[in-house]
């Protein structure tokens, strides 16, 4: 049997911790608690917190020093909005594989990397492998399920699956395949987001998902998501399709941006965000033609019951 450090690293868990404290040690006891036949790594990333998260990872990393990997910033870096914590995480990923899990989420399952890399590995034309999960609202204690409860098998996904907006994964549950990544193609991506990533992998590979609900997804004021109104999520995500669109030039980028008008939107705020939707409307005529898009546009509009937020 080999030793730990004698082993290949198959996994690089992604961290990304700011103000944590309450939630970082039931985050972390989930890295920890992992049963697998391969090395994994965690590289928790404090982005200069103001609270006693770097306390607890200097306290996991002495701890689990071969698998707690910490970096400690003075100067938050999500803030400066110009890709400097991507690029700072990216240049860390050095395993086969790739997971994700921030600092206020959690897994609950001891074989869930083992599970998904057994997959990914039999499998190599798949570029990544996600699972269902909860969802726990901090304010009101309660735990509940994810929205895909009619989730009882496996099945694979698609680069057409995410155009039409079926959200399969949170970041706590998916696990992809390092090598479909390349960081220069990646960095032209403005205002990159999960979506962004998703997008990305799936145009060169298939998804799979497992119906197993093995991590938590916690709703929380703090989130950097979750604590976010739904009408500053919405006008991120055009931001971030849209943004998608300028490198892609494509159908599929399109599409992408397209799929948001199934989403609930009052007319205020269409009308308080006309460049967004006047940009949206150019994009999806070019491609789907001017009648088609001209009718989607004017029906959402006065056929919309929503008048106010």
């Amino acid at each position: 049997m080999p030793t730990p450090d004698s082993r290949e690293l198959m996994v690089t868990i992604r961290c990304l911790v700011y103000n944590h404290e309450p939630y970082l040690r039931q985050c972390l006891d989930g890295f920890v608690m992992q049963q697998t036949n391969f090395r994994f790594e965690a590289i928790v990333h404090d982005d200069a917190s103001t609270d006693g998260s770097a306390a607890i990872i200097r306290e996991y990393a002495a701890k689990y020093p071969d698998i707690i990997k910490p970096i400690y910033e003075k100067e938050n870096q999500y803030s400066k909005r110009d890709g400097s914590l991507r690029r700072i995480m990216n240049a860390h990923m050095h395993g086969k594989y790739v997971a994700y899990c921030e600092g206020d989420d959690y897994w609950t399952d001891p074989l869930k990397l083992q599970k998904q890399v057994d997959f990914l590995e039999s499998h190599p034309d798949y570029v990544m492998c996600s699972h269902r999960f909860k969802i726990y609202n901090q304010s009101k204690q309660q735990m509940g399920d994810d929205w895909h409860d009619n989730v009882t098998a496996p099945f694979s996904y698609n680069l057409n699956s995410l155009i039409h907006d079926n959200w399969y994964h949170t970041p706590a549950t998916v696990v992809y395949r390092y090598s479909a990544f390349c960081m220069e193609e990646y960095e032209k991506y403005k205002n990159a987001k999960d979506a962004t990533l998703y997008f990305y992998l799936l145009k060169k590979g298939n998804g799979y998902m497992m119906p197993e609900q093995m991590a938590v997804y916690r709703e929380h004021s703090g989130g950097v998501w979750s604590g976010v109104p739904y009408y500053k999520r919405l006008h991120a995500d055009f931001i971030n399709r849209m943004s998608i669109y300028e490198v892609e030039q494509s159908d599929e980028a399109a599409c992408f941006l397209r799929s948001l008008f199934t989403r609930l939107m009052s007319r205020k705020w269409m009308l308080q965000e006309w460049k967004l939707m006047l940009k949206s409307f150019r994009i999806i005529s070019l491609h789907f033609g001017l009648l088609p898009t001209s009718k989607q546009f004017l029906s959402k509009f006065f056929l919309n019951k929503n008048l106010e937020y």
